[in-house]
């Protein structure tokens, strides 16, 4: 039992040893796309739902 987790262990450090890691720059960048896209979503998924609740309600009175 204690062989595999060594083995796992190696195993994890050796695969992680190939991963490209993206720089701090393009790490900050990618994080601003993310939050903006979000945001303009959020608002839109927001505008949406305002107007077809007063849409539904128009039709239910």
């Amino acid at each position: 039992m204690i062989g595999r987790i060594r083995q796992f262990v190696t195993e994890v450090r050796t695969e992680m040893g190939k991963v490209t890691w993206s720089s701090k720059q393009e790490l900050i960048h990618s994080t601003i796309i993310v939050l903006a896209v979000m945001f303009f979503l959020s608002v839109f998924i927001g505008a949406v739902d305002f107007v077809y609740s007063h849409l539904v309600k128009l039709l239910l009175r």
